[in-house]
């Protein structure tokens, strides 16, 4: 849910999904229809939803862009799920797959520092899950 989502895309919540969102926010009953006897309300989405490959394609831009414009790092121009920097005279490197990234220095409160700067973007809505070794 980090990045707008840049295209009309609508989706269908069904059966327990859609009894479900009535029961937490009321407003939502007026959506409601009964198809072949069972509940279904359809929604634009307004953020990427997570798993589509819509989401996964604009959080790779949203990081990118996060990552060279922000922190100047220069993606890996072999492979784009690569961004490097040279800091305090190492190499750091930050490679992805979707949502999941590692992140290696010879110093740890480098990792610390750009972790860091990656929990003021990413981790508003919902903290950063962040394993350390």
């Amino acid at each position: 849910m980090q990045a707008d989502i840049d295209e009309l895309i609508h989706v269908k919540l069904e059966g327990e999904t859609a009894v479900l969102l009535v029961r937490i926010d009321p407003t939502y009953q007026q959506f409601l229809r009964y198809e072949n006897g069972k509940p279904v309300i359809y929604a634009e989405l307004t953020k990427a939803l997570y798993g589509t490959v819509q989401a996964a394609m604009l959080f790779w831009k949203n990081l990118t862009n996060f990552l060279v414009n922000e922190l100047g790092f220069v993606i890996n121009p072999y492979d784009f799920c690569v961004a490097n920097k040279n800091i305090d005279g190492k190499q750091c490197t930050i490679a992805w797959h979707v949502d999941d990234l590692k992140i290696s220095h010879a110093s740890s409160k480098v990792v610390d520092s750009i972790v860091n700067s990656l929990s003021n973007r990413y981790g508003k809505e919902t903290p950063l899950s962040v394993q350390t070794q």
